[in-house]
């Protein structure tokens, strides 16, 4: 079976490695956002180990938390790994972070932006709407959609 998703990500697919690792990521931003605390960014990675370290990036501005969080990525690669945690050279990633998609009516609703990507792959990207900060068990969110390809920090 492992074979099967190695050729899935091959091929430009989702790995069962990399779909579990981004919904966690995304389980866990939406369970923040219904406690009542921002999704600035936070990002996930995984060895070939199965070996996972996530780090929050919350004491800056929107877009200089999602820029520090793409610089950590890159860093850890370029170091292959964080040896003090455990993570030996990074295979994968998922990145979420808070931002707003346009509406048929152009206006703009809430949502969780996801960027995943495993090494030798295409990255991409998706997004779930939500409504109802800090509600609790009252926070209504759609399921993923995709956005599209972006830049791989590979």
């Amino acid at each position: 079976m492992a074979r099967n998703d190695e050729s899935n990500a091959a091929q430009g697919g989702v790995s069962e490695e990399l779909d579990a690792l981004s919904c966690d990521l995304l389980g866990s931003a939406l369970d923040a956002l219904a406690a009542g605390s921002d999704v600035l960014a936070v990002v996930a990675l995984e060895d070939e180990h199965n070996t996972r370290i996530s780090r929050s990036f919350i004491n800056d501005a929107p877009e200089a938390c999602i820029e520090a969080a793409r610089n950590y990525v890159q860093g850890l690669i370029a170091s292959s790994g964080d040896k003090n945690n455990g993570l030996d050279m990074p295979v994968r990633y998922a990145l979420v972070y808070e931002g707003a998609v346009e509406n048929t009516d152009g206006a703009f609703d809430d949502a969780l932006i996801l960027e995943f990507a495993e090494q030798g792959t295409q990255a991409y990207s998706a997004y779930v709407l939500w409504d109802g900060f800090g509600a609790g068990e009252n926070l209504a969110w759609t399921d993923p959609a995709p956005a599209g390809e972006v830049e791989s920090l590979f």
